[in-house]
């Protein structure tokens, strides 16, 4: 499976950083330069081997600062050697240093300039070249594709990501010299490999070779000589949609043109109008929830963070928040409001993993490892509850007049709020504190009690849902105020036998589980569970959570699939198929129930002797290419339905010669067959295998130049035992060789 999913950008912050060092700082710099405009070039190397990329970066910088700056700090990847400076087309002495970040660091050039007086502008000409040891999901320098996005630090820039006011973002212009014809796609205006950017953005590229396809005002690009292109027209329609939509909230479209552009790594990140997703997208059966939530965000980003620029004290409260806001309108708008419900449970979910640990929005910083959970879910959430509090109409009239002058901050949107003051100082000052809990319904008579607490420190104003014994759901609505208790009373005679506090689920929580009387779970996330029972093999406990969590979000793909899954274990067929098919014809469900799903389904028709139906689910499943676990499980059951193998005489005699290289006890020999750059880790630990054989068991040709491979492996590394078992190998054709360029499973044991 891929190594770098949708949220790669995000995992990446999480993997490396751990700590803050803006976290509770009231007193933090202020920028001194912001850059206009970035004017960069970049050139590919003319050898595989060659892992530079060669660049030469201008920057437009402006001293916004009160006071005259004589100097100027860029940072850069700690793998970039720069060799000269120019200021205003003059060489300039330079400096180098390190800058700690978390447990990474960044390169620091220290140049200095003339005294620059405010508001001054001036040019500073970087030229470097950036070296790539590791291909990855930031950058990558390879052959049958290249590309650099903003969080490998490829380019240089006074503030970097990580800057608690905002990175720098600016209009641009790029320049990209590729090898061997790929096309290079960026955002902005296109004239063969250049664009010109006139939002506000970071420079990044990606290069390949693609196939463009014009739908709905939107291009798509698609790996050449693509297998499958069955949701592309979709896709173009969904982006073309939302963009509809949000003129309607944000105002006149920025003039940007809208590209799709389907990668092997990288997927989620977008910019300026320009989205990546992952290319398996193109060949699931539906537009996975993921993804459209993906198409829909970099579409509302286009107005927020690239129209406007946002930034200041709590601007990813705004940058991330609020497009996941607006985003969540629009899936409703297209869907439905129950399968937007789904979302927003997800958004709650993903915030109440980090809720006792993060810090508050006005002082999250991309540094953080729980920012992006935070500011983006409980930011969304924070939108939601004051657009309901002033009215939609109000709220997003209020938006479009603070962002007509081009610049959005949190001080300026909590000034046009000031009706709803202590909220928005509860919300983006402090910690979330609120914890909402309903107590067991209390009859007497014809009339029900239900006690109600706020542990939070502001009043909620929440609906109470009553549910009876009949399954009639009353409602009622009460503000319990801060640190108090509250009662809320049903005039019925029937039985009320479940109460739930804030049903629409408006109020970030410390703990939802407690929502609810009689409490039902004990965790906030009921997919947890679910899965928890599950994994414990009780599947008869994993079924009665899954239906209990399904009266609540009858449309929550997630846990139906589970539900299928424990009915399965359970030999209860009949009913677990039911449930498979009814995730299959969900409107968004998530890539993994879909996989999960047409697993299920695959194995009852084994069961039934039907395995051409049955190869058919679990080739459906292969190509979801969701998760790890329902791949190996798909591929499995594809052979148990004996079914059929597409064969390839160039691939099998490649892996005879990589086999070959494996045992000759030569790296050079190994390297040859591997694209550089790609899994040297692997490429190390195989080398000088005193056995390795491989037997092709099966061939999934994704593109005219990209191959997944699945073998058997019976192999005997250096001081080990023999050891054998499945693995998926990725190959990409290289000047129409095919070489490793991945290592998808590996079950060898």
């Amino acid at each position: 499976m891929k190594v770098f999913q949708s949220l790669i950008i995000f995992a990446f912050l999480l993997s490396i950083l751990t700590h803050s060092i803006f976290a509770q700082d009231e007193t933090r710099a202020t920028a001194t330069w912001q850059v206009q405009k970035y004017d960069i070039a970049a050139t590919f190397p003319n050898s595989e081997t060659d892992r530079n990329l060669t660049v030469k970066a201008v920057l437009n910088l402006k001293n916004v600062s009160s006071r005259a700056a004589t100097t100027v700090t860029l940072r850069i990847s700690p793998n970039a050697e720069v060799s000269a400076v120019k200021v205003n087309d003059a060489t300039a002495d330079f400096t180098k240093g390190e800058e700690k970040i978390g447990n990474g660091t960044l390169r620091k050039i220290v140049v200095r300039v003339p005294a620059i007086q405010p508001n001054a502008n001036l040019s500073v000409a970087v030229d470097y070249k950036l070296n790539v040891k590791e291909n990855s999901g930031l950058n990558a320098l390879s052959p049958v594709g290249s590309q650099f996005l903003p969080l490998s630090f490829w380019y240089p820039t006074p503030n970097s990501w990580f800057f608690a006011r905002g990175a720098d973002s600016a209009p641009m212009r790029l320049q990209v010299s590729a090898a061997n014809g790929e096309t290079v796609v960026s955002s902005g205006t296109a004239s063969g490999n250049s664009f010109e950017q006139k939002l506000n953005g970071q420079p990044f590229f990606v290069s390949g070779n693609w196939d463009s396809v014009n739908a709905n005002g939107v291009s798509v690009c698609i790996p050449k000589g693509a297998e499958d292109k069955s949701r592309v027209n979709e896709l173009a329609q969904l982006a073309s949609d939302a963009k509809t939509f949000m003129t309607t909230l944000l105002g006149n479209s920025p003039d940007v043109p809208l590209k799709i552009v389907a990668v092997k790594r990288g997927a989620g990140f977008s910019s300026g109008g320009t989205i990546f997703v992952d290319e398996s997208a193109l060949r699931r059966q539906k537009i996975d929830s993921l993804t459209a939530m993906t198409i829909a965000e970099a579409v509302a980003k286009i107005w927020i963070g690239n129209a406007v620029i946002v930034n200041g004290d709590g601007f990813g409260a705004i940058r991330e928040g609020l497009p996941r806001y607006i985003a969540t309108l629009f899936l409703e708008n297209k869907y439905g409001k129950d399968i937007a419900d789904v979302e927003r449970l997800r958004q709650r979910t993903a915030y109440a993993a980090v809720v006792k640990r993060d810090a508050p929005l006005n002082t999250a910083a991309p540094i953080d490892d729980y920012y992006y959970s935070t500011v983006t879910n409980k930011g969304a959430m924070i939108w939601r509850l004051l657009a309901k509090q002033v009215g939609q109409k109000e709220f997003f009239n209020a938006l479009r007049s603070q962002m007509s002058d081009g610049n959005l901050t949190l001080q300026e949107l909590r000034a046009a709020f000031g009706s709803q003051k202590d909220f928005l100082d509860y919300s983006f000052d402090q910690i979330t504190d609120m914890n909402l809990l309903v107590g067991a319904p209390q009859s007497n008579g014809a009339e029900t009690k239900i006690a109600l607490r706020n542990l939070g420190a502001i009043d909620a104003t929440v609906n109470i849902t009553a549910t009876t014994a009949s399954g009639e759901k009353l409602t009622a609505q009460s503000t319990i105020l801060a640190k108090k208790f509250g009662e809320v009373s049903f005039k019925t005679n029937n039985k009320i036998v479940r109460a739930e506090v804030d049903t629409d689920k408006f109020y970030p929580q410390i703990d939802y589980s407690d929502d609810v009387a009689p409490r039902e779970f004990e965790d906030s996330d009921v997919v947890v569970a679910v899965k928890r029972a599950f994994d414990q093999q009780d599947f008869a406990k994993a079924e009665k959570n899954a239906r209990i969590a399904l009266q609540n979000a009858p449309r929550f793909d997630d846990i139906r699939t589970w539900l299928g899954r424990a009915l399965a274990a359970q030999g209860k067929t009949a009913d677990a198929e039911k449930e498979f098919r009814a995730v299959l014809e969900e409107k968004l469900p998530t890539a993994r129930s879909l996989a999960w799903a047409n697993v299920g389904l695959g194995e009852i028709a084994l069961k039934n002797n039907q395995n051409s139906n049955a190869a058919k689910f679990f080739d459906d499943a292969v190509k979801a290419d969701a998760e790890y676990g329902a791949t190996l499980a798909a591929r499995q059951g594809r052979i148990k339905a004996n079914a059929s193998a597409a064969t390839d005489e160039s691939i099998k005699s490649f892996f005879a010669q990589f086999d070959k290289a494996a045992v000759s006890g030569s790296r050079v020999n190994l390297d040859a067959m591997i694209i550089s750059g790609e899994i040297p880790k692997f490429a190390g630990g195989i080398a000088g295998a005193q056995e390795w054989q491989t037997k092709v068991l099966q061939i999934d040709k994704t593109d005219a130049d990209n191959a997944l491979v699945e073998t058997n492996l019976n192999i005997k590394l250096l001081n080990k035992d023999a050891e054998s078992g499945t693995a998926v190998f990725r190959l990409a054709k290289v000047g129409g060789n095919w070489k490793l360029s991945g290592v998808e499973i590996f079950e060898v044991r």
